[in-house]
């Protein structure tokens, strides 16, 4: 048996997927703003970094609350 066999989930198990969200894209808008901002204006640079701040804030309580919604079994490491 090789490892792929055991790395599936059991028979009949749901997968967990995150809902969709547009926070990753807004983060790295972001960041993309941020490193643009380098260049052009400083004022640029700041939009940029606060906006990567507030979704990656945002980005990781979406990800910690759906992580305490999964069952008990199904946190932590393997």
């Amino acid at each position: 048996m090789t490892d792929r066999e055991f790395d599936a989930p059991p028979v009949g198990e749901e997968i967990h997927l995150p809902e969709p969200s547009l926070v990753p894209i807004l983060n790295a808008v972001g960041v993309a703003l941020a490193l643009v901002g380098l260049t052009i204006s400083y004022v640029i640079t700041v939009v940029g970094l606060v906006l990567f701040l507030v979704t990656l804030v945002r980005w990781i309580r979406d990800a910690t609350h759906e992580m305490s919604e999964l069952p008990a079994e199904h946190r932590g490491a393997h």
